[in-house]
């Protein structure tokens, strides 16, 4: 066998010897195990913002809230105060006009009554001075009946009628004085009575 034939040969058995085909190279399985980590990781960290967005987004609302709560509070307390201060002036006020009223009746009252215990006065003594000038006028005539007597039956007759006419006199005009000052005191107490019991009224209604 030549070499050109032995060569032909070799080129044809190694081109009949079947060709191998070579498998992919797998990728790296530290490739596979970073992946999904750094998404875990980047997870973790978007639940934590948003967890710290959530958590501030709360304490934000509960203070604003707590604000305007304590300001209602605030405002309240202030119009409470300021209706019972508004309350408390006009009812001092109010007391002030009446304690003034009530002042001026009183005065009123007793002005009238002492108007009227002066006219009374006026008038007992008015009449006692008619009294005592009809006394004195009686006493006169008396006198003048005993210079005429003849006997002393007659002078002890007119003396006893003299002394029980005085007697009489004095009795009646007595009585009457005491009515009209009774009368007089009443008259004189009515204005300052009638005042004292509006004066009574008013400080119960001012206590309640």
């Amino acid at each position: 066998m030549t070499a050109q034939k032995k060569g032909a040969a070799k080129a044809k058995r190694a081109s009949a010897k079947p060709v191998v085909a070579q498998r992919p190279a797998a990728p790296a399985p530290a490739l596979k195990a970073d992946i999904p980590a750094a998404a875990s990781a980047q997870a973790i960290e978007t639940a934590k913002g948003h967890d710290m967005n959530e958590q501030i987004k709360k304490t934000v609302e509960t203070g604003q809230q707590t604000a305007q709560q304590t300001a209602e509070r605030v405002q309240a307390a202030f119009g409470d105060m300021n209706e019972r201060a508004k309350s408390a002036m006009e009812r001092n006020s109010k007391l002030v006009e009446e304690m003034t009223d009530l002042t001026k009746g009183n005065v009123e009252a007793f002005v009238a009554s002492s108007r009227v215990a002066a006219q009374g006065f006026q008038t007992l003594g008015q009449e006692a001075a008619d009294f005592s000038r009809r006394s004195f006028e009686e006493a006169s005539a008396t006198l003048k009946s005993f210079a005429e007597v003849k006997s002393p039956t007659d002078f002890f007759r007119l003396q006893s009628e003299y002394a029980r006419s005085a007697f009489d006199s004095m009795v009646s005009e007595s009585s009457k004085m005491s009515e009209a000052v009774i009368k007089l005191a009443g008259e004189v107490a009515e204005p300052i009575t009638n005042r004292a019991t509006i004066a009574a009224d008013k400080v119960k209604a001012f206590a309640a």
